[in-house]
């Protein structure tokens, strides 16, 4: 009888590399599926709403005050009823219209000079209504500007004072430099449709305009008011006189001119500064 065979192992192992790589494939598909499935990116978020003339969000006037000790004095004015509407006219207008300054320059005098720091304040009637002339301060330009006849006259007057050494006439119309030595230039209304004067002057701005004055009056000590002509000369009721120096000559306008020249506003306004014991006010540009 020939020998009996030993039971091959090689089935088996056969049958065992089967399920494996049948495992194998099984994880295989179960990996392809996840990979297949919808990536979602997470988005980080964007920055918060601005106002643009196609935005939809409304113009905030008191985010446009950067100064704190200004946005602090004014918080409660900017709760009044006539400032919520003036700002629902502003986001009109801004979005439909071309007006002046730009909307982060209304409050540029209140951001150049802060509350703490005002020795004078002179005040206009309203901004420059033509291109590239507005800039948030009364009687300024911007560098590359022609220099308005007013601003012409008001150098003229500074370069024939006596009492003023040193001041050259500029090249140039900016009054940045005398905002930050604690000239408040203040514009009584603080913006204007493009090409048409005066077209802002019933949106409330006065009210709000008299209010900073007001302040002013109430809250600092020593200071110079220069008010030219008539209308500037109607704030001179909402300003304290007996705790500060209130100055009054006539306009820089050419139609007026002739009631400015030589009045001596600026030397004047030093020697008040002194008798404060105040520093005086380098005019130089």
């Amino acid at each position: 009888m020939p020998p009996k065979r030993k039971a091959s192992s090689i089935p088996a192992r056969s049958a065992s590399k089967k399920r494996k790589t049948a495992e194998k494939k099984e994880e295989k598909a179960v990996n392809s599926r996840k990979s297949t499935k919808k990536k979602v990116t997470k988005v980080p978020p964007g920055p918060s709403l601005v106002t643009t003339k196609t935005g939809s969000k409304s113009t905030d006037l008191k985010s446009l005050i950067k100064d704190e000790g200004w946005r602090s004095a004014l918080e409660e004015e900017f709760k009044q009823e006539y400032m919520v509407k003036l700002e629902q006219k502003l986001d009109a207008d801004y979005k439909t219209k071309e007006i002046f300054p730009p909307e982060d320059l209304i409050f540029n005098a209140l951001n150049l000079t802060p509350i703490n720091d005002i020795k004078v304040v002179i005040i206009g009637q309203d901004p420059y209504h033509d291109d590239g002339q507005a800039m948030g301060l009364c009687f300024s330009v911007p560098e590359g500007i022609t220099v308005p006849p007013s601003l012409k006259n008001i150098y003229t007057e500074l370069k024939t004072d006596k009492d003023i050494p040193g001041f050259k006439i500029p090249g140039h119309g900016d009054l940045t430099k005398w905002a930050k030595r604690g000239v408040l230039l203040l514009n009584a209304t603080l913006t204007v449709q493009a090409h048409t004067p005066n077209s802002h002057k019933d949106y409330g701005w006065q009210k709000f305009t008299d209010k900073i004055i007001g302040i002013i009056s109430d809250q600092c000590d020593r200071v110079v008011f220069i008010l030219w002509g008539n209308f500037a000369q109607k704030k001179g009721k909402i300003i304290d006189d007996k705790k500060h120096c209130v100055i009054k000559n006539g306009h820089p306008s050419p139609l007026s001119v002739k009631h400015f020249l030589g009045c001596k506003c600026f030397s004047k306004t030093n020697e008040a500064l002194k008798k404060f014991e105040r520093s005086e006010i380098d005019w130089r540009l």
